[in-house]
């Protein structure tokens, strides 16, 4: 398995497959069987698995074990740093695009002086 730097890396790994990202869309209506969850791809049990475990290392999904089913549910908590993560550079954007904004202004205004 591949060692992260970070949870936050586990996190944007996690998502980064859209599988996944349905997987969890599919969760925050409630708990589900693994089975469940395979059931809307074109995947095996055994791919699902590999799935639901990826999401599980990123801390966003819960496994439990009730007899011989797998019910996982959602655990939205590890989105918060990602969440976090993309608020600082929408920040940083925002800044650097109302910087532009400024200068275009300033030039039309020079432009329309000039005519």
């Amino acid at each position: 398995m591949v060692e992260y730097l970070s949870p936050l890396d586990a996190v944007f790994h996690a998502l980064s497959d859209p599988t996944r990202r349905a997987m969890l869309k599919h969760l925050s209506a409630g708990e589900q069987k693994v089975g469940d969850l395979a059931a809307p791809f074109d995947m095996s049990l055994a791919a699902a698995s590999k799935h639901v475990k990826v999401l599980e290392a990123a801390g966003l999904l819960r496994r439990e074990v009730r007899g011989r089913a797998h019910v996982c549910r959602l655990d939205v908590g590890p989105m918060h740093a990602g969440l976090e993560w993309m608020r600082y550079y929408e920040k940083f954007w925002n800044a650097q695009l109302d910087t532009l904004e400024e200068i275009l202004n300033s030039e039309d205004s020079e432009k329309e002086k000039k005519s």
